[in-house]
């Protein structure tokens, strides 16, 4: 069980990080969140989950680089979605792992198994420049900044509030990703991909409450 959460772990971030390359932040979190919303769907019975499906799918069309002049790549949208795939996965399995292992063991040993996994990517693409001083320490920072505070954080949060609470404040990851490469990255978004992560949103949002609600 943690081998397997620790495989999906790191080709999650794997996948993410090809798409961050290729996307611009808001659209490929938004993409990647097609994962938590999936399983939100699958595990209410209500019709009304059937317009949330359609809500996401909507927001993914309008993503889509149906014209040569699309910044938005299809092999980016291709990264992000396995990234999606694989936080579906994550979640499965961290619900698993978390009634297996105590506190925070079963996360320590997924990160170990992800890093075991990805790192022969990074040495084939880096090669000897990643032992560079410099840049591990910046890799440790990413690493850090990127998964084990967050992840533990959640762990955390998901202790100490209502997880119907802890789903909606998640749903609104994508709006807040667009935000940061605005402010951050100068990542300026056009009015049809706002519009389409407001649908990947509220399509989250409303999946999540009805989900709790079933």
């Amino acid at each position: 069980m943690g081998v397997a959460f620790g495989v999906t772990l790191g080709l999650m971030n794997l996948a993410f990080y090809e798409a961050l390359s290729r996307l611009p932040m808001g659209i490929a979190v938004a993409i990647e969140f097609l994962g938590p919303l999936g399983v939100a769907v699958a595990a209410s019975r209500r019709r009304l989950d059937l317009l949330w499906v359609v809500l996401a799918a909507a927001g993914i069309a309008l993503l889509a680089p149906w014209s040569e002049a699309s910044r938005v790549s299809w092999a980016g949208i291709g990264f992000a979605a396995l990234a999606a795939l694989c936080w579906a996965g994550y979640i499965v399995l961290s619900a698993a792992t978390g009634r297996r292992f105590p506190g925070t063991t079963g996360l320590s040993f997924a990160m170990i198994v992800s890093l075991v996994l990805v790192a022969p990517v990074g040495l084939a693409s880096g090669g000897a420049g990643l032992l560079d001083p410099e840049l591990l320490l910046i890799g440790l920072g990413v690493g850090l900044l990127s998964s084990v505070i967050p992840y533990s954080i959640e762990l955390e949060a998901l202790r100490r509030m209502p997880k119907k609470v802890f789903g909606i404040l998640m749903s609104l990851e994508p709006a807040a990703a667009a935000l940061v490469g605005l402010v951050v990255l100068g990542e300026v978004l056009h009015l049809r991909e706002w519009a389409a992560i407001g649908c990947v949103v509220v399509a989250s949002v409303g999946a999540t409450r009805s989900g709790r609600a079933s």
